[in-house]
């Protein structure tokens, strides 16, 4: 029986904090950043004062402008919501990716949408705890970790650099609208009845109005694989040409088609100067070289085919055919029978993610005569007079998704899997439970239908 209890009073008041490890793990950091004089961090009153994320390092004037400060006094850092207790190592690049930023970078294929990290986290001067990957900076964004939405995203770095390229499209004035000036007909706003959107939708693409801009073709299948509406925003452009290549800028970074396909263009190096961030190689320091096996540390109990390689990892739940199926890129590597939600308690179908992991917890609630679920033990006080109580205490690897405290866990109360019994959370096998608990880190896209 899964429950929708919602541990969020729980939640604030065993994880509301800076975890002692991670501020253990982000001050040795911090040695690593100060030691480097290229490291640039900026006051908070600085970065207040500012409205676009890179206006403090805009090349006006050298790096000893910028006042050095203690890194955790700049930027909030994630509260525990179960992402790794420990860091690895990035031979390729030579630096170390942990916490928040680990968990996104592996949901979203590896290196294969945001490449590796080249710098060591940092405050960034829009006031963002940040690190910079070949092809962007990754920002954890506070205000989105109790949504449904990803909480790490790259920088909104897209208006700036293409002022910078001279396409006539400058840097937002005041954060609020397009610079004026001389623009090229890829960068004008399109009015909905404008030919090139008419034939753009015509052909399956889609039109966004509040930028004035289509995606289509290879770009749009791209933006459609990698959650485009959330890693790249709306589009700035139409299709251009970037050091001879078909190219589309957006507000968080350029798509390019290359000859292996389209991708992220490598802008990493180049916003870490503009930000005086180090991308200089550390020591591991007996840190773990990456590896899968660190994380996923069972085998996959239905395998169905082998990864090719790297792709951003999702999740598809079926409630008609009570089937959950894991895909990684392309590739469907798990496929199991699952319990989901018994009327009156139906599973909430949508658009989720893993938000929130616990290795193990007590789930209790209590549903009127009908058998709605009217309190679970995350609200607070008491289960109302005449409710039915229930619960199960140790419901193990416990795998948040959205905000109705639906979950998929493991459940060892029952082996009837493919028929629907729980309270609205998605029962799986103890087996696949103990499998996606390690496969599956935080951001990983689940959609339920």
């Amino acid at each position: 029986m899964g429950t929708k209890e919602f541990a969020a009073v729980r939640w604030q008041h065993r994880f509301g904090g800076v975890g002692r490890w991670q501020r253990g793990l982000c001050l040795a950091l911090v040695a690593l950043l100060i030691g480097s004089p290229a490291a640039v961090l900026l006051s908070t009153e600085q970065v207040r004062a500012q409205d676009d994320p890179l206006a403090l390092a805009d090349g006006q004037g050298d790096a000893a402008q910028f006042a050095s400060i203690s890194f955790l006094d700049n930027a909030e850092l994630p509260p525990a919501v179960g992402q790794p207790d420990f860091a690895v190592y990035i031979e390729e690049s030579g630096h170390t990716l942990s916490g928040v930023f680990l968990d996104y970078w592996r949901a979203t294929g590896e290196e294969v949408m945001f490449g590796p990290p080249i710098s060591e986290p940092f405050a960034a001067p829009d006031g963002y705890y940040s690190q910079v990957f070949e092809r962007g900076v990754l920002q954890y964004l506070p205000s989105l970790v109790w949504t449904v939405e990803p909480f790490v995203r790259p920088m909104p770095v897209g208006r700036l650099l293409i002022g910078e390229r001279s396409s006539g499209l400058g840097p937002l004035a005041g954060g609020k609208r397009l610079a004026s000036g001389n623009r090229s007909p890829a960068m004008r706003p399109l009015a909905p009845d404008d030919p090139v959107v008419q034939e753009a939708t015509a052909g399956g693409g889609i039109y966004d109005s509040v930028t004035g801009h289509t995606i289509s073709g290879t770009f749009l299948d791209w933006y459609a694989r990698h959650e485009g509406d959330y890693y790249l925003g709306s589009p700035l452009s139409e299709v251009v040409t970037e050091n001879g290549q078909p190219a589309q800028w957006f507000d968080r970074g350029l798509l390019v088609e290359t000859p292996e396909g389209v991708q992220l263009a490598p802008l990493g190096e180049q916003l870490a100067a503009r930000l005086g961030v180090s991308t200089a190689r550390v020591p591991s320091d007996g840190v773990p070289s990456y590896d899968e096996s660190l994380f996923v540390k069972v085998a996959n109990p239905f395998p169905v085919d082998a990864p090719s390689g790297p792709g951003p990892k999702r999740i598809e739940v079926s409630i008609p055919e009570q089937i959950l199926r894991a895909y990684e890129g392309e590739t469907l590597v798990l496929e199991t029978f699952i319990s989901t939600g018994l009327p009156p308690n139906d599973t909430e179908t949508g658009r989720f993610r893993i938000r929130y992991k616990v290795p193990i917890e007590d789930m209790r609630g209590a549903t009127d005569a009908e058998g709605n679920v009217v309190w679970v033990v995350g609200d607070g006080g008491k289960e109302p007079p005449g409710s039915i109580p229930y619960g199960v205490a140790d419901v193990p690897n416990v795998m948040y998704v959205n905000l109705e405290a639906e979950a998929l866990h493991g459940a060892y109360w029952h082996d009837n899997f493919g028929q629907r019994m729980s309270h609205g959370c998605i029962n799986l096998p103890l087996p696949v439970s103990e499998f996606l608990y390690g496969w599956a880190p935080l951001g990983t896209p689940v959609t339920v239908f």
